[in-house]
């Protein structure tokens, strides 16, 4: 018998390959929840961000701040061209949109969860809810699975598949372990820990930030097409480029998303609270926003400062820069000296915030940290620690940046390990 531990894309995904590939294997999954594949219903805002149109694995990879180079041999056997041929030829077409975001062309994430359950079913995949496990013991090359209520089962094989600490990102926003509860016995990383596995430490990723700045979030829903986002110095300092959002608590946005992947670890360690810095205009190289400042002032002399100014800047968001600059309502471009325009030009260059915690980004729920991917052998998912366990998803220590590229691990992990539960 072949148990998976856990009814997530991951887990789903491989026990459908391993029955297709052996169908006289029982295949059992257990699913502590009533629902099984309730991340891939919640995504996207309901629509499943499926995968990425990103096809070259070397490139692919570069979306991950944690598990990328492991994952470029996995990704080169299935990748997202085989996730979308997958979903196709089960009725479900992806589209893809602008950013490169795959989405079903349904736009509805009970398309997807459907075909994943369906398949499973015609295979005789057996899917048991309200199934949490205790703990596992192997002994023997036999696994005894503990279930909460009732009969243990027996294995030779066992997958977990249990996903990342999702609680991480309930409760406040600055505890960097909130919602976490002190009997943890039958989750993914306590029955890993159990197996002989090592755990980096779970913190969250993909967040908002939380800001201690009335005069910006007084400005909430204000967006910009592209700014750069900077936590850190020197060396430790991490930046992204992209949009950002002004949310009522903070920021928000792609730039600010991806920002919070990368220095996932760096934010938790100083409690979410940190000096963003914020570059509002990055196509202005070097010291050119002197000259552009400059120019405008040329053309715009008798204009009020606060009403408009270069760089297409949000008119909301321009006035209450240069108010931090230190400029008057009355004030005209004609009239600013050399140092108005400098104070102006660090505002729009070089804006600093006090964060003071996080948020988490809609549904996005993904964990930085998770089992140690020195212990397990990305050719088949199997644990080097204990025979015939096996992982996959993000229970392990991978996780993407937002667009696909999480569930696009869960399903290239899952795949993997279902040929190596198939095999002989």
């Amino acid at each position: 018998m072949i148990v998976v531990i856990g009814a997530g894309p991951a887990g789903l995904f491989a026990a459908i390959t391993a029955r297709e590939l052996a169908p006289d294997r029982p295949v059992v999954v257990c699913e502590m929840s009533g629902r099984a594949l309730a991340k891939v219903l919640v995504s996207g805002g309901g629509r499943c961000n499926v995968t990425h149109a990103c096809f070259d694995p070397k490139e692919l990879v570069t979306r991950y701040p944690r598990g990328g180079r492991e994952l470029r041999g996995p990704l080169t056997r299935f990748g997202p061209a085989d996730t979308a041929a997958w979903f196709a030829a089960r009725g479900v077409a992806l589209k893809t949109e602008p950013d490169g975001r795959m989405f079903p062309v349904t736009d509805d994430a009970r398309t997807v969860a459907a075909a994943l359950l369906s398949a499973a079913h015609a295979l005789g995949v057996e899917l048991r809810l309200h199934q949490g496990v205790r703990a596992v013991r192997s002994a023997d090359g036999v696994f005894t699975v503990d279930i909460v209520d009732g009969p243990a089962l027996h294995a030779d094989r066992v997958l977990l598949a249990t996903g990342g600490r999702t609680s991480l990102h309930r409760g406040t926003p600055t505890d960097g372990v909130a919602g976490e509860t002190a009997d943890r016995s039958g989750d993914g990383y306590t029955l890993a820990t159990s197996l002989g596995h090592t755990i980096v430490p779970p913190v969250p990723s993909l967040f908002s930030l939380d800001c201690d700045a009335p005069w910006l979030t007084a400005l909430a829903g204000v967006a910009v097409p592209d700014a750069v986002v900077t936590v850190g110095e020197g060396r430790a300092a991490c930046s992204r480029r992209g949009p950002v959002l002004v949310t009522h608590r903070g920021v928000s946005g792609p730039a600010v998303l991806v920002l919070s992947a990368w220095a996932a670890r760096i934010l938790h360690d100083v409690g979410y609270r940190a000096v963003l810095r914020i570059d509002w205009l990055p196509r202005t190289a070097g010291d050119g926003i002197e000259a552009l400042l400059q120019d405008w002032a040329r053309t715009h002399g008798g204009q009020e400062v606060v009403a408009a100014g270069p760089g297409g800047l949000p008119k909301r968001l321009w006035a209450a820069l240069a108010d931090q600059a230190g400029l008057g309502p009355q004030e005209r471009w004609g009239d600013l000296g050399r140092a108005a325009r400098a104070s102006l030009g660090t505002a729009l260059r070089d804006t600093h915030l006090r964060t003071t915690g996080r948020s988490a980004h809609k549904e996005e729920f993904v964990t930085c940290g998770g089992v140690d991917l020195r212990e397990v052998d990305f050719r088949t998912m199997g644990s080097r620690r204990c025979p015939g366990l096996y992982l996959a998803g993000e229970v392990l220590d991978i996780d993407g940046v937002t667009g696909g590229f999480n569930f696009q691990s869960c399903w290239t992990t899952g795949r993997l390990a279902g040929l190596a539960l198939a095999a002989d």
